[in-house]
């Protein structure tokens, strides 16, 4: 796995904002010039300049077009798209503020990048050359600490399908019904929100986010063949701090007019329990909407 850091230049004046900033505010637009430094190889052979239109098909790296149908981006680049994140395939991201107004991405990919490639067009964008930090750690023990942030979608699914059909369903069945028909909710949901203020009024809810908000990601497990894993192979202590909850934007262009995601930043210590799971976790990223900056979980020792 390869660890990159790219600065961005945003400039300092936020009512003047260099390009950066605003390539920056559409989520969309970020993942697909970090998918420019994944291209085929026919694409990178073909054009080593970038000099030819882009084109989805020569960067399947692509996640974003896993809601497409194989006619309008072919069979081979679905299954880039719909393969699960590993040590051979796929990519997260994360950015992170920096004081003065700049920020800077993080890219942990399972193929070395190309970033002479993909910003060959677009140099404008970084305020230094990409920088390639590392791999995961490595050798890590059960029982090691370490510090960590990560943003999260934190979301459930809510069941839309009859309760008539779900009863009659298997465990398995079950699990793929919700994959495919739930409502993806925010945690908490607006719903436990008012109740618990109906409950408890005059009181602040802040807390009674925050601690629904570390429940979800105490309780989050990676999916393995269809079903949750029995670990993710870490626990974070009970003092991490929870950024307000927030959102983040995209727009496809096109007749999409934008639309947003939700996203929290966890920051803490967590300690590790299990390394085998505590890597998969890693590799494959916390959550969904992992193609516009969640899910990436960086660590540090103390």
């Amino acid at each position: 796995m390869f660890l990159s850091h790219l600065l961005i230049s945003t400039g300092n004046d936020p009512d003047r904002p260099r390009p950066g900033r605003s390539w920056l505010r559409n989520r969309y637009h970020v993942h697909q010039r970090l998918c420019m430094a994944f291209p085929s190889d026919p694409r990178q052979l073909d054009d080593p300049e970038f000099l030819a239109p882009y084109s989805p098909d020569d960067f399947p790296e692509q996640r974003h077009l896993a809601d497409r149908h194989e006619t309008e981006v072919g069979h081979d680049t679905l299954q880039q798209v719909h393969s699960q994140r590993n040590t051979e395939a796929g990519f997260l991201f994360r950015i992170d503020p920096l004081p003065n107004g700049r920020a800077i991405i993080l890219v942990l990919s399972a193929l070395e990048p190309n970033w002479a490639y993909a910003f060959h067009n677009a140099e404008y964008l970084l305020a230094a050359p990409p920088q390639r930090t590392g791999a995961l750690q490595v050798n890590i023990k059960p029982g090691e600490r370490f510090g960590f942030r990560l943003v999260a979608n934190p979301t459930k699914k809510i069941l839309t399908i009859p309760k008539k059909k779900w009863d009659g369903m298997s465990q398995e069945e079950q699990t793929k019904a919700k994959t495919r028909h739930g409502q993806r909710m925010p945690v908490p949901s607006n719903r436990e929100i008012e109740d618990w203020r109906a409950k408890h009024p005059g009181e602040e809810t802040n807390k009674f986010i925050r601690d629904k908000l570390i429940e979800w990601l105490s309780n989050w497990r990676p999916i393995q063949n269809g079903q949750p894993a029995a670990s993710a192979g870490f626990i974070i202590d009970k003092d991490a701090t929870v950024v307000q909850p927030g959102y983040v934007y995209f727009n496809k262009g096109g007749k999409d007019q934008g639309r947003r995601l939700y996203s929290v930043r966890y920051d803490g210590i967590l300690t590790v329990t299990d390394p085998e799971a505590f890597r998969l976790t890693q590799v494959r990223g916390i959550g969904p909407a992992k193609g516009f900056g969640c899910g990436l979980l960086s660590v540090a020792r103390g």
